[in-house]
């Protein structure tokens, strides 16, 4: 399992409501979590499978940016 970060815009719970079924039913996500009391409003994704590209295009797809923090 690999863990993705994202600085994102999904800046309230109403965002990240419109997220999750788009980020739910794509490939290779196992869990996620967006943290909107942090500054960077971060996006937490443990991946079996997703890549940063995916999550990426997932997300701008939706209207939200995401910029690759660390992956590890």
């Amino acid at each position: 399992m690999k863990t993705l970060k994202f600085k994102t815009n999904i800046n309230c719970g109403e965002c990240a409501s419109k997220a999750t079924p788009f980020i739910n039913k794509q490939d290779g996500i196992e869990n996620w979590e967006v943290d909107t009391a942090n500054p960077d409003k971060t996006l937490t994704v443990e991946s079996n499978g997703a890549f940063e590209e995916e999550v990426n295009t997932t997300l701008q797809n939706i209207g939200f940016k995401a910029e690759s923090v660390n992956s590890n």
